[in-house]
């Protein structure tokens, strides 16, 4: 098996856990299996770099001496905003040459900037989204996954899912086995799907300015197995229907047909991790009436059943003694 050189680029204003989260992922497998990857970091000029958090990263060197990657990461940070033209420039030569080049929460701004992700479909940091695809037209941005992969490229959303797509590249290379114990050691899942929603239904919502639409979107929350039709819905806010579904985009940014969904989804997870219930008492908790209909609304959402789904995330339940 040939060694993957995985080649981190490093710049003043970078968030620590985007270089350090992926870092220790393919660390870990190299540990793991060895000669399987090389985790190179570089700088423009091969100086330290300080990170947003006040920490400084002396990195193996520069970008002009680098190896050529298998694996080209640039993570995001502050520095993402204003970046050296120069670090623009070399991502513009080089990044076509990796096999796989993939970003970190705001890299993607890098990749950008760089005419790397043009035509492309890419997620960032959900509050970067908005910006992101403004700035770069050319570019097809998502802002719910936690990761998207188009062809060689790979982006993913805020600081943590990068750790997430790092496990989904080592899994692609070595397999299942392999990234499942290196999640272990970093007691973390394996893996959050890369079509996972980055936030939770009640933080992809704006909070409604009017009172019975406020009270309506906690209704929602605390029943999700309740008539949640938009005629019930608006009998409760004592508005017309109609009326109702449009106050309800206008001041949340979500109609209350996909607030609903995400509610329910997020209900039927919730139990699914921390419960013993069956799936059947599940999907009626959650307001899906049937595991069938359940089901085809976590294979839409999340690319999984919810069998898989309690597999991959319920801890493991902790060993009894004698």
């Amino acid at each position: 098996m040939a060694q993957r050189t995985v080649l981190v680029v490093l710049f003043d204003g970078v968030q620590s856990l985007d270089v350090t989260g992926p870092v220790e992922v393919f660390a870990g497998a190299e540990q793991h299996t060895p000669g399987t990857y090389r985790v190179c970091t570089a700088s423009l000029d091969g100086a330290p770099v300080r990170t947003t958090s006040g920490l400084t990263v002396v990195p193996d060197g520069a970008l002009a001496d680098a190896p050529r990657p298998h694996t080209l990461l640039v993570p995001g940070g502050q520095g993402t905003r204003t970046p050296d033209a120069r670090l623009t420039e070399w991502l513009r030569r080089h990044g076509p040459r990796a096999e796989r080049l993939v970003s970190v929460c705001t890299g993607a701004a890098l990749l950008a900037g760089a005419g790397l992700l043009d035509g492309l479909r890419a997620t960032t940091h959900w509050a970067y989204c908005d910006t992101l695809a403004r700035n770069h037209p050319a570019v097809e941005v998502d802002p719910d996954p936690i990761y998207v992969r188009d062809g060689r490229v790979a982006t993913s959303a805020g600081v943590t899912s990068g750790i997430d797509l790092a496990l989904a590249l080592v899994e692609e290379d070595l397999g299942r086995e392999t990234a499942l114990t290196i999640a272990r050691h970093l007691v973390v899942f394996l893996r959050r799907p890369g079509n996972q929603a980055q936030f939770s239904a009640q933080l992809a919502a704006q909070t409604a300015q009017r009172e019975p639409l406020r009270e309506v979107q906690q209704w929602i929350t605390e029943h999700p197995g309740a008539d949640l039709t938009v005629e019930a819905l608006a009998a409760r806010a004592a508005l017309s229907p109609r009326h109702f579904a449009r106050a309800f985009h206008t001041e949340t940014g979500m109609t209350p047909g996909r607030y609903v969904d995400r509610v329910r989804l997020e209900n039927a997870r919730r139990l699914l991790e921390d419960t013993t219930d069956g799936v059947e008492e599940i999907s009626r908790a959650s307001g899906y009436g049937t595991p069938e209909a359940m089901r085809r609304a976590f294979v839409r959402t999340l690319g999984t059943s919810p069998a898989e789904y309690r597999r991959r995330f319920r801890p493991a339940p902790a060993p009894t003694h004698a």
